[in-house]
């Protein structure tokens, strides 16, 4: 792809990513607004977290044709719902990839998001959770009562974006929560995101992202395990699966 058409691709999809959201954010605020006056705060934050994930899906249709999306489920429908999502971490765009997932989830992000205008505000009212802002008891605490109330979290175990093939180290807390809380935990494997964008750059590149669902890792699989075993389990499901999908299975 030339120059020309790469910063064609970049100017079309941020002048859309912007008025797209200055139309979507005011009207979700008015929307939840309006329904918290009739519905109790459980009911709302169902609502506002799904409205969010709408305005996720959205943004990553902008690019497209240039930039494909493709959602692929293994689960086999397993089990049922509230889940622990454990997913590798290539790029930037990685949270807004979470929006295929047709669940009412919260993701457990670093400080960084809530410092962004606006979409910190939100991200604060769905309740996402900041790893790195909370101390270890309260963020466990929290995790739980959301997973009590059939809400499903999404880690991303490697703690910063790998920005290549590569992937990192899993840091524990996910399998730690796992074990606190008996619930399903599910692999979810992300390739061909790496430069879109690239790691230090805004620069969206054309390209073909695939999200695979695999089957979810009971409790009856994993309740004999320690925390490190369980880790390693899950990161080589993971490495596994993505070694298929990029040659092309």
């Amino acid at each position: 792809m030339n120059y020309f058409n790469l910063y064609f691709l970049n100017l079309y999809f941020y002048i859309f990513f912007m008025i797209y959201s200055a139309v979507f954010i005011p009207l979700l605020a008015l929307i939840v607004t309006f329904l918290s006056l009739f519905m109790n705060q459980r009911a709302t934050m169902k609502r506002f977290r799904r409205a969010i994930g709408w305005w996720g899906r959205g943004i990553t249709l902008i690019p497209f044709p240039l930039v494909k999306i493709y959602y692929e489920d293994h689960s086999k429908g397993n089990t049922e719902e509230p889940y622990i999502f454990v997913c590798n971490h290539r790029a930037a765009s990685d949270g807004f990839l979470m929006s295929v997932l047709p669940h009412e989830a919260v993701q457990v992000v670093n400080i960084w998001p809530f410092r962004i205008p606006v979409l910190g505000f939100f991200a604060r009212r769905a309740g996402y959770l900041s790893i790195r802002k909370m101390q270890p008891e309260v963020f466990f605490e929290k995790a739980t009562e959301l997973i009590r109330g059939n809400v499903s979290i999404i880690f991303f175990p490697e703690g910063t974006r790998s920005a290549s093939r590569k992937m990192g180290n899993f840091h524990s807390s996910a399998f730690r929560l796992a074990l606190k809380s008996k619930a399903p935990i599910v692999p979810l494997c992300i390739s061909g995101n790496e430069n879109i964008p690239p790691k230090g750059s805004l620069l969206l590149r054309p390209g073909t992202i695939r999200i695979r669902r695999l089957p979810a890792i009971t409790w009856t699989d994993y309740k004999g395990m320690t925390i490190f075993s369980l880790k390693n389990k899950v990161r080589e499901i993971i490495g596994n699966e993505l070694s298929l999908m990029e040659n092309g299975v």
